[in-house]
């Protein structure tokens, strides 16, 4: 099996890199076109180009795909992204898991959930920025950015309960599917506003992921599982979209704030903020059912291992954001929902599909495909800056 799953990573990989780049070594296409000549996979000087036509240069590529060595890929870098966005992906399984058993037993509270993880986030990270001095201090940083990261906690804070309140009107098909919708939002903010630049094969491997989601779904269905409410579907479906469009401003801001700033920064300012916005709605919103919550050792566990992995995972996810990209991430983070139905097989019984497995390859040989070749991308302003930081 595993020999097999090598093969196909690799077929695929030198199918689409053959395409995007049909008249460059693999070493080239890795190195981004740096234009530094580069030797042989034996050793030797590479050979000259042959001027004879396109023909025989594409011959010659072909030739140097297939001699290229699957280490070559499958790189230490590459092999850590994968595991640290599986990583994130059942962190996120985590919190479903909780979620799903806080409504067996009565309990729908997405801001308070929400709310219990800023202020986490706010006693570690925010209180280590107050204790800086210069530039890095939250003071000074509040005078000088205060209404940004206020709008980027603004949209943190809402992508997260529009995704929530959209299950109350449409089916777990129809968010699954529109979710998607963050990873082309996320392409063309990150294309105009981070200066990202992709190829092909990027774009290849986004369908090749997407592809993976329709099998998900499709099993979803087969198995009966088209739960959740239908009694507005186009308010619900709008829902969705709105909150993928805003975990993708997040997300560009996420990416923005951690490569050229800092990560502790970032997570300070969203612990501020994020406690703030979602206290207030918490308090309009939530009140009542708060109230009504019959609390006992069960539920206090529940909604501390929920707020453990939403914490770990804002976290953790800056510093897979700076390794790769916040579409990188989000390409990874498409596995969550297999992790979920996987824990709900013998959890809540579900109705397992070999289309899941399917699902699950054909995701992860999307994400390989996307993060082997690399995006283009004009150097943090202080490449440095945040390194210091990011230990935080």
């Amino acid at each position: 099996m595993q020999t097999l799953l090598i093969k196909l990573f690799s077929s695929l990989y030198r199918c689409f890199i053959s395409l995007s780049f049909p008249n460059l070594s693999p070493p080239s296409v890795l190195l981004g076109f740096s234009g530094i000549p580069q030797k042989e996979m034996d050793g030797s000087e590479p050979a000259e180009s042959s001027d004879c036509g396109h023909g025989k240069s594409c011959w010659t590529a072909c030739a140097r795909l297939r001699s290229y060595k699957l280490k070559g890929i499958f790189t230490w870098r590459l092999l850590k992204t994968i595991a640290m966005g599986q990583a994130l992906s059942m962190l996120i399984c985590g919190t479903a898991v909780s979620c799903q058993y806080l409504a067996e037993a009565g309990v729908e509270t997405p801001m308070l959930q929400s709310f219990l993880n800023y202020v986490l986030l706010l006693l570690t990270y925010t209180a280590s920025l107050s204790l800086r001095k210069g530039d890095g201090n939250i003071l000074q940083i509040l005078k000088t950015k205060w209404w940004r990261y206020l709008l980027m906690g603004l949209t943190d804070v809402e992508a997260n309960y529009t995704v929530v309140k959209a299950y109350q009107f449409t089916t777990l098909t129809s968010v699954q599917l529109l979710d998607c919708f963050v990873i082309p939002v996320l392409m063309v903010l990150s294309w105009f506003f981070l200066k990202t630049r992709y190829r092909l094969v990027h774009f290849v491997a986004v369908a090749v992921c997407l592809l993976g989601v329709g099998a998900m779904v499709g099993a979803d269905l087969l198995a009966g599982r088209d739960q959740g409410s239908t009694s507005d579907v186009l308010l619900g479906d709008g829902l969705v979209l709105v909150s993928a469009a805003l975990y993708a401003v997040s997300n560009v801001c996420q990416e923005y704030t951690v490569k050229n700033l800092s990560r502790g920064e970032f997570l300070g300012m969203m612990g501020l903020f994020g406690t703030l916005i979602s206290g207030v709605q918490l308090a309009i919103l939530e009140t009542s059912a708060v109230a009504a919550i019959k609390w006992n050792w069960k539920i206090i566990v529940l909604f501390a291992a929920y707020a453990f992995c939403m914490y770990a995972l804002y976290s953790f996810m800056p510093l897979v954001v700076k390794m790769t990209s916040a579409t990188a991430v989000n390409l990874s983070l498409l596995t969550a929902d297999l992790f979920s139905l996987f824990c709900g097989i013998f959890l809540f019984h579900f109705v397992f599909s070999g289309l899941y497995i399917v699902s699950f390859v054909v995701i992860t040989v999307g994400f390989v495909m996307f993060n082997a070749v690399p995006t283009y991308m004009p150097v943090p302003e202080s490449d440095s800056a945040g390194e210091e930081d990011d230990s935080v």
